[in-house]
């Protein structure tokens, strides 16, 4: 017996430089192909989204593919891949062969990937198809949660997606045009828009203007801006898009029976411009349902014909001076659901003050035939006009109508009605309907002066003394 150990002893002993190499090796292959649960182990699945490009014109589907990379040196068990939308999602999600819904315990090995192929199928005929369908996969592990977001185009339509337009360029209401991330019409740029056209933006996209814009518009065809959210309750929530923006170097705009809804700021428009004519003219022209301002103008110079800009935070603010003139407007807020009226309809003001500084420049508005209206409750007045400095500050009201405690300073008035209730047509906050034509008997019916705006907003006949506002009570 002890001839036998002392033979085991001498055998390990010579040998012993090899068990311990072969020991390091066994060691270290079962130390690599253990799992990590380090909160500090990453995985990568590339960008963030998996975007589909393919406009269909029939129904149709369309496969692309995602990796997730374990760069670590261990293997890592991804606890959850799910495909957030389930079985009623457009997308369908297959994982190493097997397609489903949701995926558990997935082993991935250090150094090693995984494909996930992703499918989505599209009518782009279908009622109530979205621009865009979007659902995400939500991948957990160690602790962590990742999204992979998943977007494809839903409807036949012009994908226009962080572009800038150069050139002359002409849109038709062939298709209805989708913005995202946002466009610019560049400078010496002249974008044209016919009757009929539909634009609509993603959250995500103002509509920048440097050069010229052009909405041609009619008032059987007209031209509108809004979200590309056409579902419920989304389609009717005021903010879904940036808002046009009016740059420093942009000239000579014209928007005819143009309806811009449910944006952040509707209109914003800054500096003077180049020329003589107006930087922004607006006939016939709707601003409705803005979270922040409906009009928002710096410095700049803006004459509007035959107007509503209604149901805004703030209608309309003239900042920092500038040239305005407004005919035949009808401004009016009522609060709702989606946006109280706390904010006066009507500001306006020659200065603006940054880090503390005040910088002012001449004032001149003029309203002539024109409704400032808003109902009673947080805005006791309607029309403010603010004043800084030695730059004029003037506000002509003439043939307006216009709710006020105290009359604004700095304002001319002439044959004005003071707070008076217009009598619009139909204003139900509940259902969120508005008709701010006038009914018979209103008090703002043959109260206006003669103009050149020989016709109302519906292109109906103005007939001996006008009526305020856009609409002629027939």
């Amino acid at each position: 017996m002890f001839q036998l150990w002392l033979l085991i002893f001498t055998t390990v002993k010579n040998n012993f430089p090899i068990l311990l190499i072969l020991l390091l090796v066994v060691f270290g292959a079962c130390r690599k192909e253990s799992f990590t649960n380090s909160k500090e182990a990453r995985l990568n699945i590339g960008n963030d989204s998996l975007r589909f490009d393919t406009v269909f014109t029939s129904a149709g589907s369309i496969t692309e593919y995602f990796l997730i990379k374990n760069e670590n040196k261990q293997k890592i068990n991804i606890s959850n891949l799910q495909l957030m939308g389930g079985t009623a999602s457009a997308f369908k999600m297959n994982v190493d062969g097997s397609q489903g819904t949701q995926f558990s315990n997935i082993e991935l090995a250090a150094n090693d990937s995984m494909y996930v192929f992703v499918r989505v199928n599209v009518n782009p005929t279908a009622a109530n198809q979205p621009f865009l369908i979007r659902d995400s996969i939500k991948l957990e592990w160690n602790g962590n949660t990742s999204f992979k977001q998943l977007e494809a185009y839903g409807q036949n339509a012009h994908y226009i997606r962080s572009t800038i337009l150069q050139g002359n360029n002409n849109w038709t209401n062939d298709k209805p045009y989708v913005i995202l991330g946002g466009m610019i019409v560049d400078t010496n740029a002249v974008l044209t828009i016919q009757k009929g056209t539909r634009v609509h933006l993603n959250a995500d996209a103002p509509f920048i203007v440097d050069g010229t814009l052009v909405v041609n518009g009619t008032k059987t065809d007209s031209v509108v801006f809004r979200s590309n959210r056409l579902d419920d309750p989304y389609r009717d929530y005021p903010g879904s898009w940036p808002g046009i923006y009016f740059r420093g170097s942009s000239i000579n705009n014209q928007l005819t029976y143009t309806y811009i809804k449910n944006a952040y700021q509707g209109i914003i428009v800054e500096q003077p411009a180049s020329n003589s004519n107006p930087k922004l003219t607006l006939n016939n022209c709707v601003l409705d349902n803005i979270y922040d301002i409906g009009l928002f103008a710096v410095n700049s110079s803006v004459t509007a014909n035959n107007c509503l800009i209604t149901n805004c935070g703030n209608n309309i603010a003239l900042l920092y001076g500038g040239s305005y003139i407004f005919n035949h407007c009808t401004v009016a807020s009522f609060s709702n659901s989606f946006v109280q009226h706390k904010t006066p309809a009507l500001i306006a003001s020659n200065f603006v003050k940054q880090n503390n500084i005040v910088y002012t420049s001449t004032l001149s508005a003029v309203f002539t035939n024109s409704i400032i209206w808003g109902d009673e409750g947080l805005v006791e007045n309607e029309v403010i006009v603010q004043k800084e400095g030695a730059a004029a500050a003037n506000l002509t009201l003439t043939n307006v109508l216009f709710r006020a405690k105290n009359d604004p300073s700095n304002t001319t008035f002439n044959n004005v009605l003071r707070n008076t209730n217009p009598q619009f047509d139909s204003i139900d906050v509940v259902r969120r309907y508005y008709d701010f034509r006038l009914k018979t008997g209103s008090p703002a019916i043959n109260k206006g002066v003669v103009t050149s705006l020989t016709t109302d907003f519906n292109g109906l006949p103005r007939v001996g003394l006008p009526d305020l506002g856009a609409y002629e009570k027939q």
